[in-house]
């Protein structure tokens, strides 16, 4: 049986200046065959540099959409367009480390529920674990306790975000993981029908996570893949990402949460929740300013 293929499949618009470095880290990866690049926008000298290492690299496709599609878009156009068995998902600023398209072709290997995902242990800058590379469950609750921050103040109650616990050793099973870098088998990825396009920007890897986990396969967290993620290098303003990020919930909340009895409580739990999203907005408004 021969060995199965891995494509990485990145979606940038106005990226900044950690493009060229995340693309030349992937060229650079042993196991990564292709590298789907979907560029919505980016200014001219990028996608000159684009388009001169996309005619070099026969294995580097370069897909031009020329308009702002959105996150979830473009990795549904990169994915369809891969001729990869597996599909790696990753951020245009954050940089593969060598060897981690070695090892995610051998965590796909192992007996793993199918549909399955495998998300990378994000890192920041000083090597620190970046927030939402492995979450619990989303729902009502837990947002109200991880915005709200109820956790310091009920100390029996779980927040969100894990990544201040323990690193495991080995691949471990969790309710989310990161789309900075998760991959899947492609034909499960297709056959689910992608990531949810009603999400613009933030939430569709929440929403994906969730989907497959309700198709009765699993989200694994592989803390031997360690991803550098920059973040926030875009040129998109802070209000405008946060926006479509407070969008996103709604739309989940909304889909997972039908019910009008269901849907008065998430109205009741989302406000507060929303008003702290929109908090956080103005901060970074006012500290841009």
């Amino acid at each position: 049986m021969s060995e199965v293929r891995l494509s990485v499949v990145t979606v940038s618009w106005m990226t900044g200046p950690h493009l060229m470095d995340a693309v030349a880290a992937v060229l650079a990866a042993p196991g990564v065959d292709e590298f789907v690049m979907v560029s919505h926008e980016n200014p001219p000298a990028a996608v000159a540099a684009l388009r001169e290492l996309a005619a070099s690299h026969a294995n580097f496709v370069l897909i031009e959409t020329d308009a702002n599609l959105g996150f979830a878009k473009g990795c549904n156009i990169g994915a369809r367009a891969a001729s990869g068995d597996l599909v790696l998902f990753l951020n245009p600023d954050a940089i593969l480390a060598p060897g981690a398209g070695e090892q995610l072709k051998r965590s796909a290997q192992m007996a793993l529920t199918r549909p399955w995902i495998i998300g990378a242990r994000i890192l920041n800058r000083d090597g620190s674990e970046q927030a939402g590379g492995r979450r619990g469950e989303l729902t009502p609750r837990s947002a109200a306790v991880s915005f709200l921050r109820l956790d310091r103040l009920f100390p029996g109650l779980r927040n969100l975000h894990w990544e201040a616990d323990d690193v495991p050793d080995d691949m471990t099973e969790v309710p989310t993981v990161s789309g900075a870098a998760m991959m899947m088998r492609r034909d499960d990825f297709l056959e689910i029908g992608g990531f949810d396009e009603s999400y613009f920007l933030h939430v569709e890897d929440i929403d994906i996570c969730r989907s497959v986990r309700m198709a009765g396969g699993q989200v694994w967290f592989e803390p031997r893949v360690e991803i550098l993620h920059f973040g926030g290098t875009s040129k998109s303003s802070p209000m405008r990402v946060e926006t479509h990020k407070a969008a996103g919930f709604v739309k989940y909340f909304w889909k997972f949460y039908p019910g009008p009895i269901q849907r008065m409580a998430t109205i009741l739990l989302i406000a507060p929740i929303y008003g702290a999203i929109w908090a956080r907005v103005v901060w970074l408004w006012l500290r841009g300013r």
